[in-house]
Protein backbone atom coordinates (compact mmCIF):
# COMPACT_ATOMS: atom_id res chain seq x y z
CA UNK A 1 0.00 0.00 0.00
CA UNK A 2 3.07 2.50 0.81
CA UNK A 3 5.17 1.37 -2.25
CA UNK A 4 4.48 4.59 -4.04
CA UNK A 5 2.99 8.20 -3.45
CA UNK A 6 1.64 8.39 -6.98
CA UNK A 7 -1.74 9.24 -7.68
CA UNK A 8 -2.10 9.27 -11.37
CA UNK A 9 -4.94 7.76 -12.06
CA UNK A 10 -6.36 7.18 -8.95
CA UNK A 11 -9.98 7.94 -7.53
CA UNK A 12 -8.88 10.44 -4.58
CA UNK A 13 -11.34 11.65 -1.89
CA UNK A 14 -9.74 15.03 -0.23
CA UNK A 15 -10.21 15.92 3.38
CA UNK A 16 -9.66 18.84 5.08
CA UNK A 17 -9.48 19.06 9.00
CA UNK A 18 -9.83 22.77 9.94
CA UNK A 19 -9.08 23.96 13.87
CA UNK A 20 -11.97 25.98 14.77
CA UNK A 21 -10.17 28.87 15.35
CA UNK A 22 -9.04 28.67 11.74
CA UNK A 23 -10.74 31.09 9.33
CA UNK A 24 -14.12 29.83 6.86
CA UNK A 25 -13.45 28.80 3.82
CA UNK A 26 -13.12 26.25 1.28
CA UNK A 27 -10.11 25.13 1.98
CA UNK A 28 -10.05 22.20 -0.61
CA UNK A 29 -10.21 23.95 -3.81
CA UNK A 30 -6.31 24.47 -3.90
CA UNK A 31 -6.17 20.61 -2.97
CA UNK A 32 -8.70 20.03 -5.96
CA UNK A 33 -5.99 21.55 -8.18
CA UNK A 34 -3.02 19.99 -6.79
CA UNK A 35 -5.00 16.55 -6.98
CA UNK A 36 -5.76 17.54 -10.23
CA UNK A 37 -2.18 18.25 -11.43
CA UNK A 38 -1.09 15.28 -10.40
CA UNK A 39 -3.52 13.07 -12.60
CA UNK A 40 -5.90 11.97 -9.78
CA UNK A 41 -9.97 11.70 -10.59
CA UNK A 42 -11.48 13.52 -7.29
CA UNK A 43 -14.54 11.48 -6.94
CA UNK A 44 -15.37 13.39 -3.40
CA UNK A 45 -14.08 16.26 -0.97
CA UNK A 46 -14.79 16.26 2.76
CA UNK A 47 -14.32 19.25 5.10
CA UNK A 48 -14.60 18.75 8.69
CA UNK A 49 -14.15 20.97 11.62
CA UNK A 50 -12.23 19.84 14.19
CA UNK A 51 -11.17 21.76 17.54
CA UNK A 52 -8.07 19.94 18.61
CA UNK A 53 -5.75 17.82 16.76
CA UNK A 54 -6.25 13.62 17.56
CA UNK A 55 -2.46 12.94 18.32
CA UNK A 56 -3.38 9.26 16.84
CA UNK A 57 -5.21 10.27 13.69
CA UNK A 58 -5.27 13.62 13.09
CA UNK A 59 -8.80 13.23 13.19
CA UNK A 60 -11.37 11.78 15.63
CA UNK A 61 -11.97 7.83 15.24
CA UNK A 62 -15.84 8.62 14.13
CA UNK A 63 -14.94 10.62 11.42
CA UNK A 64 -12.54 8.36 10.55
CA UNK A 65 -14.52 5.46 10.23
CA UNK A 66 -17.49 7.64 8.33
CA UNK A 67 -14.18 8.32 5.74
CA UNK A 68 -13.83 4.92 5.51
CA UNK A 69 -17.25 4.42 4.22
CA UNK A 70 -17.13 7.10 1.56
CA UNK A 71 -13.95 5.41 0.07
CA UNK A 72 -16.06 2.09 -0.39
CA UNK A 73 -18.92 4.06 -1.14
CA UNK A 74 -16.86 6.29 -4.12
CA UNK A 75 -14.45 3.20 -5.06
CA UNK A 76 -11.72 5.42 -3.61
CA UNK A 77 -7.82 4.42 -4.26
CA UNK A 78 -6.09 7.02 -2.23
CA UNK A 79 -7.21 9.47 0.47
CA UNK A 80 -5.43 12.67 0.41
CA UNK A 81 -5.41 15.11 3.25
CA UNK A 82 -4.89 19.19 3.00
CA UNK A 83 -2.71 18.84 6.15
CA UNK A 84 0.92 17.84 6.97
CA UNK A 85 0.22 14.37 9.24
CA UNK A 86 2.70 11.93 11.23
CA UNK A 87 4.02 8.69 10.21
CA UNK A 88 1.77 7.90 12.68
CA UNK A 89 -1.22 9.30 12.27
CA UNK A 90 -0.95 8.04 8.72
CA UNK A 91 -0.24 4.84 9.86
CA UNK A 92 -3.58 4.21 12.02
CA UNK A 93 -5.72 6.11 9.12
CA UNK A 94 -4.58 3.16 6.50
CA UNK A 95 -5.16 0.57 9.28
CA UNK A 96 -9.51 1.99 9.04
CA UNK A 97 -9.60 3.42 5.96
CA UNK A 98 -7.55 0.42 4.39
CA UNK A 99 -7.22 2.02 0.90
CA UNK A 100 -3.65 4.40 0.92
CA UNK A 101 -3.27 7.90 2.58
CA UNK A 102 -1.45 11.16 1.64
CA UNK A 103 -0.61 14.39 3.09
CA UNK A 104 -0.34 17.81 1.48
CA UNK A 105 3.61 17.54 1.23
CA UNK A 106 4.27 14.05 -0.57
CA UNK A 107 1.22 15.25 -3.04
CA UNK A 108 2.92 18.45 -3.67
CA UNK A 109 6.51 16.10 -3.45
CA UNK A 110 4.78 14.20 -5.99
CA UNK A 111 3.87 16.45 -8.29
CA UNK A 112 7.43 17.78 -8.82
CA UNK A 113 8.86 14.52 -9.55
CA UNK A 114 6.15 14.15 -12.16
CA UNK A 115 7.49 17.87 -13.60
CA UNK A 116 11.26 17.17 -13.42
CA UNK A 117 12.70 16.77 -16.48
CA UNK A 118 16.55 18.01 -16.42
CA UNK A 119 19.16 16.73 -14.69
CA UNK A 120 19.23 19.43 -12.33
CA UNK A 121 15.68 19.24 -11.16
CA UNK A 122 15.42 15.32 -11.22
CA UNK A 123 18.48 15.59 -8.66
CA UNK A 124 16.58 18.14 -6.34
CA UNK A 125 13.43 16.76 -6.06
CA UNK A 126 14.53 12.93 -4.99
CA UNK A 127 16.70 15.10 -2.53
CA UNK A 128 13.27 16.65 -1.51
CA UNK A 129 11.85 13.29 -1.30
CA UNK A 130 14.60 11.41 0.96
CA UNK A 131 14.85 14.48 3.22
CA UNK A 132 10.81 13.89 3.34
CA UNK A 133 11.11 10.10 4.04
CA UNK A 134 14.13 10.06 6.37
CA UNK A 135 13.13 10.95 9.48
CA UNK A 136 9.44 9.05 8.69
CA UNK A 137 11.22 5.79 8.43
CA UNK A 138 10.31 4.49 11.47
CA UNK A 139 6.53 3.94 11.39
CA UNK A 140 6.55 4.15 7.66
CA UNK A 141 7.19 0.82 6.56
CA UNK A 142 5.99 -2.89 7.79
CA UNK A 143 9.41 -4.55 6.97
CA UNK A 144 11.34 -2.75 10.00
CA UNK A 145 12.25 -5.97 11.96
CA UNK A 146 15.51 -6.82 12.96
CA UNK A 147 17.76 -8.72 10.53
CA UNK A 148 18.82 -11.96 11.40
CA UNK A 149 22.53 -12.41 11.90
CA UNK A 150 22.89 -16.12 11.04
CA UNK A 151 21.77 -15.95 6.98
CA UNK A 152 20.59 -19.97 6.64
CA UNK A 153 16.60 -19.71 6.11
CA UNK A 154 15.02 -16.76 7.44
CA UNK A 155 14.11 -14.27 4.63
CA UNK A 156 16.39 -12.01 6.14
CA UNK A 157 19.05 -14.25 6.04
CA UNK A 158 20.21 -12.74 2.65
CA UNK A 159 20.82 -9.31 4.24
CA UNK A 160 22.63 -10.86 7.29
CA UNK A 161 25.16 -13.53 6.34
CA UNK A 162 29.18 -14.08 7.20
CA UNK A 163 30.47 -11.69 9.26
CA UNK A 164 27.27 -10.13 10.91
CA UNK A 165 26.36 -13.06 13.46
CA UNK A 166 24.98 -12.39 16.45
CA UNK A 167 21.53 -9.95 17.27
CA UNK A 168 22.27 -8.41 13.95
CA UNK A 169 20.56 -4.91 13.51
CA UNK A 170 17.44 -3.57 12.60
CA UNK A 171 16.23 -3.15 8.94
CA UNK A 172 15.49 0.52 10.01
CA UNK A 173 18.91 1.24 10.49
CA UNK A 174 19.92 -0.24 7.45
CA UNK A 175 17.43 1.71 5.44
CA UNK A 176 18.77 4.96 7.43
CA UNK A 177 22.06 4.27 6.08
CA UNK A 178 21.39 3.97 2.76
CA UNK A 179 19.08 7.60 2.78
CA UNK A 180 21.86 9.26 4.87
CA UNK A 181 24.17 7.81 1.93
CA UNK A 182 22.17 9.07 -1.13
CA UNK A 183 21.23 11.99 0.71
CA UNK A 184 25.05 12.72 0.85
CA UNK A 185 25.61 11.82 -2.90
CA UNK A 186 22.69 13.77 -4.17
CA UNK A 187 23.82 17.41 -1.69
CA UNK A 188 27.14 16.71 -3.54
CA UNK A 189 26.44 16.64 -7.10
CA UNK A 190 23.84 19.31 -6.44
CA UNK A 191 26.78 21.66 -4.70
CA UNK A 192 29.10 21.28 -8.02
CA UNK A 193 26.07 22.32 -9.48
CA UNK A 194 25.01 25.58 -7.82
CA UNK A 195 28.61 26.41 -8.24
CA UNK A 196 28.34 26.40 -12.27
CA UNK A 197 24.84 28.07 -12.02
CA UNK A 198 26.54 31.25 -9.81
CA UNK A 199 29.64 31.24 -11.95
CA UNK A 200 27.17 31.88 -14.56
CA UNK A 201 25.36 34.36 -12.79
CA UNK A 202 28.25 35.98 -11.86
CA UNK A 203 29.23 35.88 -15.17
CA UNK A 204 26.62 37.65 -16.81
CA UNK A 205 28.69 41.37 -15.67
CA UNK A 206 26.74 45.12 -15.79
CA UNK A 207 23.80 43.08 -17.15
CA UNK A 208 20.33 44.12 -15.27
CA UNK A 209 18.76 41.11 -13.60
CA UNK A 210 15.03 40.90 -13.37
CA UNK A 211 13.58 37.97 -12.39
CA UNK A 212 9.49 37.13 -12.31
CA UNK A 213 8.04 35.24 -8.52
CA UNK A 214 5.03 34.24 -8.24
CA UNK A 215 2.30 31.82 -6.94
CA UNK A 216 2.17 28.59 -9.07
CA UNK A 217 -0.44 29.28 -12.29
CA UNK A 218 -0.03 32.93 -11.59
CA UNK A 219 1.17 33.56 -15.87
CA UNK A 220 4.66 33.68 -14.62
CA UNK A 221 5.54 31.85 -17.89
CA UNK A 222 3.25 33.13 -20.20
CA UNK A 223 4.44 36.57 -19.31
CA UNK A 224 8.16 35.15 -19.87
CA UNK A 225 6.74 33.99 -23.81
CA UNK A 226 4.98 37.92 -24.21
CA UNK A 227 8.32 39.73 -23.10
CA UNK A 228 10.83 37.40 -24.73
CA UNK A 229 11.15 34.94 -27.44
CA UNK A 230 11.51 32.03 -24.82
CA UNK A 231 8.15 30.02 -26.07
CA UNK A 232 8.19 27.82 -22.59
CA UNK A 233 5.72 25.53 -22.10
CA UNK A 234 2.59 27.10 -20.61
CA UNK A 235 -0.46 25.24 -19.49
CA UNK A 236 -3.39 25.50 -16.76
CA UNK A 237 -2.11 23.83 -14.22
CA UNK A 238 0.09 23.99 -11.27
CA UNK A 239 3.59 23.74 -11.24
CA UNK A 240 3.64 23.14 -15.30
CA UNK A 241 7.15 24.02 -15.12
CA UNK A 242 10.23 23.25 -12.68
CA UNK A 243 13.40 24.76 -14.44
CA UNK A 244 14.64 28.22 -14.52
CA UNK A 245 15.10 29.90 -17.80
CA UNK A 246 16.73 32.99 -18.37
CA UNK A 247 16.08 35.15 -22.07
CA UNK A 248 17.48 38.71 -22.87
CA UNK A 249 14.48 41.45 -22.39
CA UNK A 250 15.02 44.61 -24.64
CA UNK A 251 13.74 47.40 -22.69
CA UNK A 252 14.31 50.28 -25.10
CA UNK A 253 17.13 50.84 -27.95
CA UNK A 254 19.99 50.35 -26.27
CA UNK A 255 18.61 49.20 -22.76
CA UNK A 256 18.51 45.17 -21.90
CA UNK A 257 18.12 43.26 -19.22
CA UNK A 258 18.18 39.42 -18.23
CA UNK A 259 14.46 38.33 -17.53
CA UNK A 260 14.37 34.76 -15.63
CA UNK A 261 11.10 32.25 -14.66
CA UNK A 262 11.39 30.66 -11.47
CA UNK A 263 9.07 27.59 -10.26
CA UNK A 264 6.02 28.48 -8.88
CA UNK A 265 5.09 29.18 -5.09
CA UNK A 266 2.47 27.74 -3.06
CA UNK A 267 1.56 27.91 0.55
CA UNK A 268 2.71 25.55 3.11
CA UNK A 269 5.33 24.72 0.74
CA UNK A 270 7.47 21.46 2.20
CA UNK A 271 10.98 23.20 3.48
CA UNK A 272 12.48 20.35 2.08
CA UNK A 273 11.67 21.45 -1.45
CA UNK A 274 12.19 25.37 -0.83
CA UNK A 275 16.15 23.82 0.48
CA UNK A 276 16.51 21.69 -2.63
CA UNK A 277 15.30 24.07 -5.00
CA UNK A 278 17.96 26.80 -3.62
CA UNK A 279 20.13 26.45 -6.72
CA UNK A 280 17.30 27.04 -9.33
CA UNK A 281 15.56 30.13 -6.58
CA UNK A 282 19.82 31.41 -6.86
CA UNK A 283 18.20 33.87 -9.31
CA UNK A 284 15.83 34.95 -7.27
CA UNK A 285 18.38 35.86 -4.99
CA UNK A 286 20.90 37.62 -7.32
CA UNK A 287 18.19 39.76 -8.96
CA UNK A 288 18.45 43.26 -9.44
CA UNK A 289 14.59 43.54 -9.43
CA UNK A 290 12.08 40.87 -8.46
CA UNK A 291 8.74 41.12 -10.63
CA UNK A 292 5.95 39.87 -8.11
CA UNK A 293 3.25 38.34 -10.39
CA UNK A 294 -0.07 38.34 -9.00
CA UNK A 295 -3.14 36.16 -10.27
CA UNK A 296 -5.92 38.82 -9.58
CA UNK A 297 -8.51 36.34 -11.17
CA UNK A 298 -7.93 33.83 -7.75
CA UNK A 299 -10.72 34.64 -4.80
CA UNK A 300 -8.11 33.89 -2.40
CA UNK A 301 -5.40 36.80 -3.69
CA UNK A 302 -4.19 37.82 -0.56
CA UNK A 303 -3.41 34.74 0.91
CA UNK A 304 -1.22 33.71 -2.08
CA UNK A 305 0.54 37.18 -1.97
CA UNK A 306 1.58 36.57 1.70
CA UNK A 307 2.22 32.94 0.92
CA UNK A 308 5.03 34.19 -1.69
CA UNK A 309 6.32 36.78 0.93
CA UNK A 310 7.04 34.49 3.23
CA UNK A 311 8.78 32.15 0.61
CA UNK A 312 11.01 34.66 -0.67
CA UNK A 313 11.77 35.75 3.18
CA UNK A 314 12.90 32.32 3.58
CA UNK A 315 15.46 32.27 0.62
CA UNK A 316 16.65 35.56 1.79
CA UNK A 317 15.09 37.94 -0.80
CA UNK A 318 13.00 39.43 1.34
CA UNK A 319 14.80 43.05 1.31
CA UNK A 320 14.39 42.53 -2.92
CA UNK A 321 12.91 45.81 -4.75
CA UNK A 322 10.37 44.72 -5.55
CA UNK A 323 7.51 45.41 -8.11
CA UNK A 324 4.38 43.91 -7.65
CA UNK A 325 2.71 42.73 -11.20
CA UNK A 326 -1.32 42.91 -11.45
CA UNK A 327 -1.51 40.33 -14.23
CA UNK A 328 -4.87 38.47 -15.66
CA UNK A 329 -7.00 41.99 -15.48
CA UNK A 330 -8.79 41.12 -18.68
CA UNK A 331 -10.73 38.56 -16.04
CA UNK A 332 -11.25 39.53 -13.37
CA UNK A 333 -14.84 39.56 -11.72
CA UNK A 334 -14.36 41.44 -8.48
CA UNK A 335 -13.38 45.22 -9.22
CA UNK A 336 -13.52 46.07 -5.32
CA UNK A 337 -10.92 43.62 -4.79
CA UNK A 338 -8.70 45.03 -7.77
CA UNK A 339 -9.04 48.50 -6.68
CA UNK A 340 -8.50 47.62 -2.69
CA UNK A 341 -5.16 45.67 -4.48
CA UNK A 342 -4.36 48.99 -5.79
CA UNK A 343 -4.84 51.22 -3.18
CA UNK A 344 -2.68 48.65 -1.08
CA UNK A 345 -0.20 48.13 -3.67
CA UNK A 346 0.41 52.01 -5.31
CA UNK A 347 3.23 51.18 -7.40
CA UNK A 348 1.70 48.15 -8.82
CA UNK A 349 1.35 47.69 -12.43
CA UNK A 350 -1.98 46.17 -13.99
CA UNK A 351 -1.37 43.81 -17.02
CA UNK A 352 -3.14 40.77 -18.85
CA UNK A 353 -0.15 38.29 -19.69
CA UNK A 354 -2.11 36.71 -22.52
CA UNK A 355 -3.55 39.75 -23.93
CA UNK A 356 -0.87 41.83 -23.97
CA UNK A 357 -2.34 44.38 -22.14
CA UNK A 358 -0.48 46.87 -19.99
CA UNK A 359 2.93 45.20 -20.90
CA UNK A 360 4.34 48.78 -22.35
CA UNK A 361 3.41 50.43 -19.02
CA UNK A 362 5.22 47.23 -17.50
CA UNK A 363 8.57 47.83 -19.50
CA UNK A 364 8.73 51.67 -19.00
CA UNK A 365 8.30 50.98 -14.91
CA UNK A 366 10.95 48.40 -15.00
CA UNK A 367 13.19 50.73 -17.35
CA UNK A 368 12.41 53.38 -14.54
CA UNK A 369 14.03 50.99 -11.94
CA UNK A 370 16.93 50.05 -14.09
CA UNK A 371 17.65 53.98 -14.57
CA UNK A 372 17.08 54.85 -11.08
CA UNK A 373 17.22 58.75 -10.09
CA UNK A 374 17.47 60.89 -12.92
CA UNK A 375 20.02 63.05 -12.79
CA UNK A 376 21.41 66.26 -14.68
CA UNK A 377 25.07 66.09 -15.91
CA UNK A 378 27.53 68.22 -17.39
CA UNK A 379 30.18 65.88 -19.18
CA UNK A 380 33.41 67.35 -20.26
CA UNK A 381 34.69 65.27 -23.49
CA UNK A 382 37.04 64.84 -26.13
CA UNK A 383 35.03 64.77 -29.67
CA UNK A 384 37.18 61.83 -30.60
CA UNK A 385 35.42 59.66 -27.82
CA UNK A 386 31.99 58.53 -29.84
CA UNK A 387 31.61 56.22 -26.44
CA UNK A 388 30.46 59.12 -24.48
CA UNK A 389 27.84 60.09 -27.02
CA UNK A 390 26.62 56.68 -27.98
CA UNK A 391 26.49 55.68 -24.08
CA UNK A 392 24.07 59.02 -23.06
CA UNK A 393 22.25 58.50 -26.23
CA UNK A 394 21.36 54.69 -25.21
CA UNK A 395 21.00 55.24 -21.41
CA UNK A 396 20.10 58.58 -20.89
CA UNK A 397 19.29 62.07 -22.52
CA UNK A 398 21.22 64.14 -24.56
CA UNK A 399 20.09 68.18 -24.12
CA UNK A 400 22.66 70.14 -25.41
CA UNK A 401 26.17 69.92 -26.98
CA UNK A 402 29.10 72.55 -27.33
CA UNK A 403 31.93 71.99 -29.68
CA UNK A 404 35.11 74.14 -29.14
CA UNK A 405 38.58 73.21 -29.57
CA UNK A 406 38.35 69.73 -30.13
CA UNK A 407 36.27 68.66 -27.16
CA UNK A 408 32.38 68.92 -26.36
CA UNK A 409 30.67 69.92 -23.17
CA UNK A 410 27.45 68.21 -23.10
CA UNK A 411 24.20 68.31 -21.00
CA UNK A 412 22.56 65.58 -20.53
CA UNK A 413 20.01 63.25 -18.08
CA UNK A 414 21.23 59.76 -17.46
CA UNK A 415 19.71 57.18 -14.28
CA UNK A 416 21.94 57.30 -11.07
CA UNK A 417 22.46 53.26 -12.02
CA UNK A 418 23.89 53.79 -14.67
CA UNK A 419 26.49 56.90 -13.47
CA UNK A 420 29.29 54.03 -12.51
CA UNK A 421 29.56 52.95 -16.15
CA UNK A 422 29.82 56.12 -17.64
CA UNK A 423 32.69 57.83 -14.68
CA UNK A 424 34.32 54.17 -15.96
CA UNK A 425 34.48 55.45 -19.71
CA UNK A 426 35.01 59.04 -18.44
CA UNK A 427 36.43 58.71 -15.22
CA UNK A 428 36.84 63.03 -15.26
CA UNK A 429 35.40 66.19 -16.00
CA UNK A 430 31.66 64.71 -15.14
CA UNK A 431 29.22 66.87 -13.01
CA UNK A 432 26.02 66.65 -11.29
CA UNK A 433 24.32 69.88 -11.98
CA UNK A 434 21.33 68.94 -10.29
CA UNK A 435 20.03 65.91 -8.30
Amino acid sequence: MRETLRVRKERAILVAAVVSAQSDGDNLAELTALAESAGAVVVDKYQQRIRTINPARYIGKGKANQLAVRVKRFKADVVIFDNDLSPGQIRELEKIIEVKVLDRSELILDIFATRAKTKQAKLQVELAQLEYTYPRLTRMWHHLDSVAGAGGATAAGVVGGIGTRGPGEQQLEIDRRLVSKRIIELKRDLTNIDKRRIREINGRGGLFKVCIVGYTNAGKSTLLNALTTAQVLVEDRLFATLDTRTRKWGLNKGSEALLSDTVGFVKNLPHQLVASFKATLEEAVNADLLLHIIDLSNPDVLRQIEAVNNVLAEIGCGERPTLEVLNKVDIVKNIGELEMLQTLLPEAVCISAKTGFGLERLTEAVLAKFRGEVLMLQVASSQANGKIQSFLRAYGQILKEQYRDGSVLIDARLGRNQLAELKRLQPKNIEIVES
